[in-house]
């Protein structure tokens, strides 16, 4: 380890479990019969089972504390009553896949960044794998965008297919680090569209890329953690009837992650909830003392 790693560590401390106030929620929506959104928040641990022992007593911790935590939301693509089948198999499979990835840990992800990049790239293009090769034994084609939340502390990998959001909210400032891969996004980057006519067009609700789709390039990048974040993984169904700036009120309140998500999906629910709607919010507490 590094210096500069170890003096990282030293001031930024990893948050115990009990630090970590993490709450998801999903809800159909006012308008679509079916949920197509799933979520997930985990941590992962390096556990022992003792079978047979002529040791006397207790031996010790049979569980380590949390070495990487998850969170992921996802939306089934298209407005078949079956829709949530690809969501829902899509997290189980990364899940599995960052189980068994069990080169995955602090120490490691300082010291090999690209390796763990690829590490979360791979979940998603399991899970992708999974999606197509499910499609094709039952012939149809179950799609779902997919973000994730993967920490090790003190990195954070953030891995992104479609048009659902991971936000960040530090020191008062709320930033989002994923991009949403649509066709209205591709028109505004060349210039065809500006952000305001976007926000209008149809295309805003277009993927170009998802997961079990016929295209997918997923966007994996990393970024720092530090106590006192604030984050939030989303649906479309919330960003279509509440703002950045409404998010940012929300996450700067001093509440727990649960006030925070059943408020923001409330308040997409009384402006129409015309779609689905996820909310995962995780919140670090500050600086140990």
């Amino acid at each position: 380890m590094t210096p500069n790693t170890a003096e990282l560590l030293a001031n930024n401390p990893r948050p115990e479990l009990n630090e970590i106030d993490a709450f998801g929620l999903t809800d159909t929506g006012r308008v679509r019969k079916v949920n197509a959104d799933h979520f997930v928040i985990a941590s992962f641990h390096r556990s022992i089972h003792v079978h047979h022992t002529s040791l006397p007593g207790d031996i010790g911790p049979q569980e380590t504390q949390n070495r990487g935590f998850a969170m992921i939301v996802a939306d089934g693509v298209g407005g078949l009553p079956t829709a949530g089948e690809g969501s829902a198999e899509a997290v189980k499979s990364m899940i599995q896949h960052l189980l068994h990835a069990t080169e995955l840990t602090s120490t490691l992800v300082l010291l090999n960044e690209n390796e763990a990049v690829e590490q979360v790239r791979n979940a998603v293009l399991m899970a992708h794998s999974e999606l197509v090769k499910k499609g094709k034994a039952e012939g149809r084609k179950p799609a779902t965008t997919i973000t994730m939340f993967m920490g090790f502390w003190p990195r954070v990998f953030i891995a992104n297919a479609g048009d659902s959001r991971y936000y960040r909210l530090r020191n008062g400032r709320l930033e989002r680090f994923t991009v949403d891969q649509t066709m209205a996004e591709v028109m505004i980057e060349q210039g065809a569209l500006t952000r305001e006519k976007a926000e209008a067009s149809r295309l805003k609700h277009v993927l170009w890329s998802a997961v079990g789709n016929d295209e997918l390039r997923p966007d994996v990048s990393a970024i720092d953690l530090l106590r006192g974040d604030r984050h939030l993984l989303c649906t479309d169904g919330l960003t279509k009837h509440v703002t950045d700036e409404e998010i940012k009120e929300r996450l700067m309140r001093d509440e727990r992650s649960e006030e925070s998500v059943r408020a923001l999906i409330d308040l997409a629910l009384e402006r129409g909830g015309t779609d689905n709607v996820t909310v995962v919010v995780c919140r670090i507490a500050g600086e140990k003392k």
